[in-house]
């Protein structure tokens, strides 16, 4: 790769203070501090299934909720990705997956379109993970990145009982899909749009 697809986001508000590095053509290598432990381990698994290298550091009004710590880091890492893309020139554009865990299944399709747009279909009462993390957090995280990403995602939770088994499959089915779509495709001359703009 001759072009660091790097980047550095900071960003502070009176909710939340957040910095985040990516390296999209990384190892899976992270560091991960948000202050609430199971996000922590959804982008520890989001970092090493999409082999992103990613430092993440977020100081947040937990003791309120963990919306907007979740919201807002969904929001950051989206602005790192789509900084660290650039023009996006010779990328594959479009990634999927279909990943299971256990007895769950979960499908997820990105498009790096440049328009954002979300399509979050999943059981509608389900449990919360934990004592506090609601599972509603995870359609939050991905409305927030996707928008700063500017992306087209959807996730679709095809069957599952456990509430940490879908989370866990949509983060990992994420970072699966984003892999795909983030990859330099030698053929593509340009950017992958007859607009040659994304």
């Amino acid at each position: 790769m001759s072009d660091s697809r790097t980047s550095k986001i900071d960003r502070k508000t009176a909710e939340t203070d957040i910095s985040i590095s990516v390296n999209v053509d990384g190892s899976g290598k992270s560091e991960i501090d948000t202050g609430v432990a199971f996000f922590d381990h959804m982008l520890i698994l989001f970092s090493k299934h999409g082999l992103f290298d990613l430092q993440v550091k977020v100081i947040g009004d937990i003791e309120v909720d963990y919306h907007h710590t979740v919201e807002d880091t969904g929001i950051v890492l989206g602005q790192a990705f789509r900084e660290a893309l650039g023009s996006k020139k010779g990328i594959t554009r479009y990634g999927s997956s279909l990943l299971p865990m256990d007895e769950t299944l979960a499908q997820v399709a990105i498009d790096l379109s440049g328009r954002p747009f979300v399509v979050f279909i999943a059981p509608e009462r389900v449990d919360t993970i934990g004592q506090a993390f609601h599972f509603q957090l995870v359609e939050e995280f991905v409305r927030g990145f996707a928008n700063a990403l500017m992306a087209n995602v959807h996730v679709e939770i095809r069957y599952g009982k456990d509430a940490h088994h879908m989370a866990e499959a949509i983060f990992k089915g994420i970072a699966r899909a984003l892999d795909q779509a983030t990859r330099i495709d030698p053929r593509v001359t340009g950017v992958p749009s007859t607009k040659n703009v994304l």
